[in-house]
């Protein structure tokens, strides 16, 4: 069961396309990420916040499976999910959805680090 929750839409843009105007494999971790720092901004925070704190969120494991195409111009909804949280690290799954079918779903590990690299505890702000 998801901690929170929280919804994207994203326009496919022509750049994010290969040949055949579908969305390159590697774009889906792009969608990840915004959906990421969006659900982070609805809920009152930035990373920005976190940069001038003197902390980083990394990406420590990431995956995607595929299950059809996005093209050029398609409009997505990317739901981002917090699915476990700890200490230093935060879980967060993935649905990017198509027109009520789910074409990608994915999973990252984002890991809480200072500027020099070491793991740090997650602030408190981020977790109320």
């Amino acid at each position: 069961m998801a901690l929170a929750s929280h919804e994207t839409e994203i326009r496919v843009r022509y750049q994010e396309t290969d040949g055949q105007r579908r969305v390159h494999h590697a774009n889906f971790l792009t969608y990840f990420e915004i959906g990421r720092t969006e659900m982070l901004r609805s809920r009152g925070a930035t990373y920005r916040q976190f940069e001038e704190a003197g902390l980083f969120l990394v990406v420590s494991e990431a995956s995607c499976r595929y299950r059809a195409a996005a093209e050029y111009d398609d409009l997505l909804l990317v739901r981002t999910y917090v699915e476990k949280v700890g200490g230093a690290s935060i879980e967060h799954g993935y649905e990017v959805i198509r027109d009520k079918t789910i074409i990608a779903s994915g999973k990252t590990i984002v890991v809480c680090v200072d500027r020099e690299g070491r793991v740090r505890r997650l602030p408190d702000w981020l977790l109320e």
